[in-house]
């Protein structure tokens, strides 16, 4: 979770920084909120393959698909709620979100593959 933590702030600065280099216009004003959604799903990430693998390590592969399975319904409602209340500039909302869906789903699985081959 601390990796996790150390990209958040990262991305923090980054969006700090974009409206500084003259970047603003390519982020949504509702940044911070998908940005939210991440952490709040990456620490629910990181607590349930936590339980898969305290258990057993056989019990890893279905806690680990329970939680892309998880990301994916989440993050569909995620967006149709904000995208059902009229959500204004709706194309650079679901770009954001995109990228920082791939940026998440990258990290983690980086990290997760990474802790496992110490197994």
């Amino acid at each position: 979770m601390t990796r996790t933590l150390i990209l958040t702030v990262f991305l923090i600065i980054v969006f700090f920084l974009a409206k500084y280099l003259g970047l603003a216009h390519l982020l949504h004003p509702k940044k911070w909120l998908i940005l939210g959604f991440f952490v709040a799903f990456s620490f629910l990430f990181h607590r349930v393959i936590a339980f898969g693998l305290q258990e057993k390590q056989k019990n890893f592969i279905p806690f680990y698909l329970a939680t892309v399975v998880l990301r994916l319904i989440l993050c569909l409602i995620f967006i149709g709620v904000e995208l059902y209340f009229g959500l204004q500039q709706q194309e650079l909302f679901v770009s954001n979100f995109f990228v920082l869906y791939l940026f998440y789903t990258v990290f983690e699985i980086w990290n997760l593959s990474r802790n496992l081959r110490q197994n």
